[in-house]
């Protein structure tokens, strides 16, 4: 649990909210198009579960008012920026009903070029809003700096549209931006790829943060049924695909950017401190269809259906609804703790293992440990924790399976 010294429950947020312009192509998210209409009930269901689970909260606590204090908050999608920015500060009001915000707390929201429209004269825009209303960090969706490869996506935006949602942001008077961009994209080569990655680091002013993910072709999605190489795009070999990845570190790195995380990139103390959260196997609750918790060691996730969550009548009903529910044992809790921890290039601290679990990392975890020392995937920490090595990181799903036997 995260209780600090003051007895206060530290939680990381995460509000999902589905509804976008039109679907990528690759995108297995739960999200779609939707009315304005619809999104403002979806909007007024999710203050209500926020406002039940702080209700259960005190209840119970026999009435007490538990102390929870937010470190951050995401608002994921989806496309966030889809929607009035006053529907975005209701929600965040309601949060501040309830919790105390951490005087630093990092509050993100994803935005896609294409959703938020200049303002215009003697107006307040989105960017404004969001800054007002405490916003202090963005993630904008460039994907690629080729157009073709945006078209193949289905990308509702250019690289013009980009540029110009960035420059608005930076007028605005944003400083921690990210930008999200994607690899072995049908069609790519290292070359084109290399341009995106480039762009993104020559933008002025610099973002903070850049993540930089592998296309995953998922079932159910449109590219799922697409024969790329009939339609004259093929996919990246695997080669050509670690290559990419590889390449990320060394042309980021020229750039000033160090890689923290296996897809993420940021300059010297502007890593994502909420998906840090994820990563050090915090606890977070997320509002909204399909939004994880990970809450005093159980882990739930809310329906996918949005009929069925905008038509829960109390907290019940929507506990009802919940799948994935888990009682985490001690031993599940420790793999986890590992397995994320390994996705970080600090990697897993002996010391921090010990601390949370009064046990010894090579005690837990020593047979495995020797195995992937000796074939070279993992390396020893000054203080007797775990570290992928490169090698390692390329196979990073093959070692870490290894700590939930």
């Amino acid at each position: 649990m995260n209780i600090t010294k003051e007895g206060v429950k530290e939680l990381a947020v995460y509000i999902h909210l589905p509804f976008c312009v039109r679907k990528c192509k690759y995108c297995d998210f739960i999200s779609g198009p939707c009315t304005e209409e619809a999104q403002l009930s979806y909007v007024n269901k999710l203050l209500q579960e926020i406002e039940w689970f702080f209700t259960k909260r005190r209840e119970n606590n026999q009435g007490n008012i538990e102390p929870i204090r937010v470190s951050s908050v995401f608002f994921g999608g989806g496309t966030p920026s889809i929607l009035p920015a006053n529907e975005i500060e209701r929600i965040l009001c309601k949060l501040k009903e309830h919790a105390i915000f951490d005087p630093n707390a990092e509050i993100t929201i994803e935005v896609n070029p294409g959703t938020v429209d200049t303002p215009k004269a003697g107006e307040e825009g989105k960017f404004e809003a969001y800054r007002r209303m405490g916003i202090n960090r963005l993630s904008i969706g460039m994907q690629s700096a080729s157009d073709e490869e945006l078209k193949i996506l289905g990308r509702i935006h250019t690289v013009e549209d980009f540029d110009h949602t960035y420059q608005m942001a930076v007028n605005a008077g944003f400083e921690n931006i990210s930008v999200d961009i994607m690899y072995a994209l049908p069609g790519q080569n290292y070359a084109s790829f290399e341009r995106s990655l480039k762009k993104a680091a020559l933008l002025h002013p610099k973002p903070k943060h850049i993540s930089a993910y592998s296309l995953i072709v998922e079932e159910g999605t449109p590219f799922a049924s697409m024969d790329f190489n009939a339609l004259g795009i093929p996919l990246p070999d695997e080669d050509e695909e670690r290559r990419m990845y590889e390449g990320a570190a060394e042309i980021l790195g020229e750039y000033g950017y160090h890689q923290y995380e296996i897809s993420n990139y940021a300059l010297p103390g502007f890593e994502c401190r909420h998906n840090l959260v994820y990563w050090t196997e915090r606890e977070y609750i997320g509002f909204g269809i399909a939004a994880a918790s990970l809450l005093d060691d159980k882990r739930f996730t809310n329906t996918k259906s949005l009929d069925d969550y905008l038509n829960a009548l109390d907290y019940e009903s929507l506990l009802d609804l919940q799948t994935d529910k888990e009682d985490l044992s001690e031993d599940e809790i420790m793999s986890e703790f590992v397995i994320m921890g390994l996705r970080l290039n600090k990697g897993v601290s002996a010391t921090e293992f010990y601390k949370r679990f009064s046990l010894q990392l090579w005690e837990a975890y020593g047979e495995v440990i020797a195995k992937h020392e000796k074939n070279g995937l993992l390396t020893r920490l000054s203080d007797g924790g775990i570290v992928l090595t490169k090698e390692g990181r390329n196979l990073s799903n093959f070692v870490m399976a290894d700590f939930l036997e």
